[in-house]
């Protein structure tokens, strides 16, 4: 494989904007919207390496992922989501605990609750290079090409063009916690930015990070910048959330002494961490930050 061939890492990842009802007509492809945390699997020629969705580097949190996407083709590059199932269910919470442990934790963690990586899309192909240029379904049919031999925990999520069984999808599966459903065209080339459509059971915009109250070690809210550009205080951290925080306080360095836009104190951080927040709070002093991008 040529060398302007290779997918150069950070990659800007696709995205789906959000839609109140899924597109109808021909040319349309849906698949479950799973809840966990946004990866990008690198098969590089002696080891694995896993990026999030804002381009850091994650692979010490998924060793169990890292170690499973060896059987992989060197020159293979894939798109997806690390979910854990637990009891039946998709377990976000032990997601976000996955994803905010140290090294020595994050093996502990994955030896009682094995993330699975839920795939959607091929970026890389081991012979073929960079396909992102390609449409949707022949990236499809190389993705089922290349995981056919690989197996569990590396799995491609479900795919149709019926809109009805996408309907079903959304309504039966909420109850594995599945977060709703994404469309994408099927000559549709990858591309960042939010080209694909998504429904989802509840609707969160992203949020960056700008500073914290409490402790840089033990961050208790976090004070994040809307869209609109207003800032606004979160609702006490949960203890994963905090220690993510507290991470991204210790790279960005000290910060200074700054008040919301309701005279809340806080003290500043660098930019780079986005928090998604329920929608529905966004209009209030104190929004619900659902999880860590």
């Amino acid at each position: 494989m040529a060398d302007d061939a290779l997918v150069e890492r950070p990659v800007q990842v696709a995205l789906a904007r959000s839609v109140t009802r899924l597109p109808v007509g021909e040319g349309w492809w849906y698949e479950p919207k799973f809840d966990g945390h946004r990866i990008v699997l690198f098969r590089d020629p002696d080891e694995v390496v896993l990026q999030s969705r804002t381009g850091r580097i994650v692979t010490s949190a998924w060793p169990d992922l890292a170690a499973a996407g060896l059987a992989l083709a060197p020159g293979t590059v894939l798109d997806g989501e690390a979910v854990i199932w637990n009891e039946g269910a998709l377990d976000f919470a032990a997601v976000q605990a996955r994803a905010a442990s140290a090294v020595a934790r994050a093996r502990l963690l994955s030896l009682q609750l094995p993330a699975t990586y839920a795939v959607w899309d091929l970026l890389a192909h081991p012979e073929l290079g960079d396909v992102r240029p390609r449409p949707y379904l022949e990236r499809r049919a190389l993705l089922l090409e290349v995981l056919a031999d690989v197996g569990p925990p590396l799995q491609a999520v479900p795919a149709t063009n019926d809109r009805d069984l996408a309907l079903r999808w959304y309504e039966v599966l909420q109850a594995q916690n599945i977060e709703g459903v994404v469309a994408k065209r099927a000559d549709g080339a990858y591309r960042s930015g939010r080209s694909w459509h998504k429904i989802r059971h509840s609707e969160t915009v992203d949020a960056e990070v700008v500073g914290y109250t409490g402790n840089a070690t033990h961050p208790r809210t976090a004070v994040v910048r809307l869209p609109d550009g207003g800032r606004a205080q979160s609702q006490a951290l949960t203890a994963p959330l905090s220690r993510r925080l507290a991470l991204h306080i210790a790279a960005s360095g000290p910060g200074r002494r700054a008040r919301t836009d309701d005279g809340e104190r806080y003290t500043t951080t660098g930019d780079g961490l986005v928090l998604e927040v329920l929608a529905g709070t966004t209009r209030h002093a104190v929004v619900t930050v659902v999880r860590a991008r």
